[in-house]
């Protein structure tokens, strides 16, 4: 449900960041931070100890773990032995207000008695909001340089009280689908943070009227909703396994899963896993939007490595906004796609991998 590919846009933003960064390259001092990077690229920062990069993007831990030069935190449960290690740490502005609140908490924490936070962003992202709630945590913040459409901030934040933990920020909501009712996780920057989005109800209605055979992959798994909901449903469906991109999402999946007695694998990825086995169905609400832009890429990339995910035979069930072109793309990686609802903004495909020429069953597509 929530995963999402860093985009043209994303990279964009992020490298006029990273520049007005570099620009002023001086407020750099001493042991560096960068929350919230969203590329896999290092501003140029000055010689001395190799900068810790904490990000939500799984894409951008491995790209940066392979770049190598800095030390990186895929999500925000820092550890003890960070607690006040960081005499500067740099937020990239998230899209997400609470977000926010949560790097702010997090920089508490992390940073030194004497350390100073630097808040980047460009304009259309956000950051003169961003910077009126630096203001209400520092009221001494001062905005000191405005360059490739970014502004770029510092303060000195009162220090933390406690050692920061993640856990303290969850929220539980109720979900209820055709009957069936399930305890979810949210985190501030989740998708669909507090209800059932109408993606996914309309994929899990088609659920409870066609099962899906098992072992399942929920793929994008947000919050865990799916694979918790279709184990509350059918006891004994068996595991559904997880994979999504973003640090809040497999913490939420997680903590959903355990309060729900459900079982299943939960992976942090940018796309499907190599090492996956094999699933009977695959299961997904895809996402499609950089901020109000669609973007249907991660998903085009999702449907060229899907197929050798599924067992001869195996089921993909996949949700989308109708006017999404996925039909095509379906047919082209797996085989036949059948409709099997739709509304005026929904539909939920099923297409099937192709059995082998022996015993095929033609039935299939129903």
């Amino acid at each position: 449900m929530t995963a999402r590919k860093a985009t043209n846009r994303d990279e964009a933003g992020g490298r006029n960041a990273l520049a007005a960064l570099e620009r002023n390259s001086s407020l750099l001092t001493g042991r560096t931070g960068l929350l919230g990077l969203l590329i896999p690229e290092l501003p140029a920062l000055p010689p001395g100890d190799e900068p810790l990069v904490i990000t939500e993007h799984a894409g951008v831990a491995a790209g940066l773990e392979r770049r190598g030069g800095c030390r990186v935190l895929f999500g925000y449960q820092a550890p003890e032995t960070d607690q006040g290690s960081l005499d500067t740490l740099v937020i990239f502005v998230p899209k997400a207000r609470d977000t926010l609140n949560l790097y702010l908490s997090l920089a508490r924490y992390l940073l030194s008695a004497q350390g100073q936070v630097v808040l980047v962003g460009e304009k259309r992202e956000g950051i003169a909001g961003a910077a009126r709630q630096l203001l209400g945590l520092a009221p001494d913040a001062q905005k000191v340089d405005s360059a490739r459409h970014c502004q770029v901030w510092t303060a000195r934040l009162p220090g933390a009280s406690e050692r920061f933990d993640l856990s303290q920020w969850l929220q539980w909501h109720e979900v209820a689908c055709a009957g069936t009712q399930i305890a979810v996780a949210g985190l501030p920057g989740i998708f669909s943070d507090g209800r059932l989005d109408e993606g996914t109800a309309r994929l899990l209605e088609s659920l409870a009227e066609i099962p899906v055979g098992g072992p399942v992959l929920d793929f994008a798994c947000g919050a865990g909703v799916i694979g918790a909901w279709l184990q509350a449903r059918s006891p004994g469906q068996g595991p559904v396994d997880g994979v999504d991109v973003q640090a809040q999402a497999v913490f939420c999946a997680r903590q959903t899963y355990d309060r729900n007695n459900a079982n299943g694998t939960i992976v942090a990825s940018d796309g499907l896993p190599e090492d996956l086995g094999l699933y009977q169905a695959v299961v997904t609400n895809p996402p499609f939007h950089s901020g109000v832009r669609t973007d249907t890429s991660m998903t085009e990339a999702f449907l060229e490595q899907v197929r050798r995910h599924l067992q001869p035979g195996g089921e993909l069930r996949l949700v989308a906004n109708r006017f999404l072109p996925y039909r095509g793309l379906i047919e082209a990686s797996i085989g036949p796609c059948k409709v099997l609802s739709e509304d005026r903004r929904y539909t939920v495909y099923q297409a099937f991998r192709e059995k082998p020429a022996r015993g095929r069953d033609r039935s299939r597509v129903r």
